[in-house]
């Protein structure tokens, strides 16, 4: 049987584990596209050539990294908030907006997220190519996964002041 404390230790590791994937794929990406950049502009600068598919996978690594940097910066609630009601509202009142907010935010990103898989789903069936012939989808999959992983903390974070507006947190 696991206990309490084993069960937070496996959930921090997860998170770490998480925290890791997330900012090394971003790094590789990021990495990848300013090589790639910087590439084109001597191949082409200097030899008079570049490489035939090089504009097409930086469009797709700016997707990417856009994509990857998003989900990074709700990670750590670094996203971009208008917090006009906090500032307005009394005390009382903002843990039922910040819950609504998360609960909306879900919503719209779980939206995205599903017309995102649909997207990729019919890019697959029609046979869509990038890159000098690969198909497309593979490259398009970060739009549902992510928007999915977006959604998945506004709806942990929605949980979070739900459980505190009525209560309900560990009393242990």
């Amino acid at each position: 049987m696991i206990t309490h404390k084993e069960h937070s230790g496996l959930l921090d590791k997860a998170r770490r584990i998480g925290r890791f994937v997330e900012n090394a794929s971003l790094v590789i990406v990021l990495s990848a596209m300013v090589i790639l950049a910087a590439a084109q502009i001597v191949m082409r600068n200097v030899f008079d050539t570049g490489l035939s598919w090089g504009d097409e996978a930086l469009r797709l690594l700016v997707l990417w990294v856009a994509i990857l940097g998003s989900v990074a910066a709700t990670r750590e609630r670094r996203h971009i908030v208008i917090d006009v009601l906090s500032r307005l509202l009394p005390t009382s009142l903002q843990t039922w907006t910040s819950f609504l907010i998360n609960a909306f935010s879900a919503c719209v990103t779980g939206i995205l997220a599903w017309y995102a898989g649909a997207f990729v789903f019919e890019s697959k069936q029609f046979g869509d190519m990038l890159l000098n012939d690969l198909p497309a989808w593979p490259f398009q999959l970060i739009l549902p996964i992510g928007f999915t992983i977006i959604s998945y903390r506004y709806v942990i974070w929605s949980l979070r002041y739900l459980r505190e507006i009525f209560g309900t947190a560990d009393r242990s």
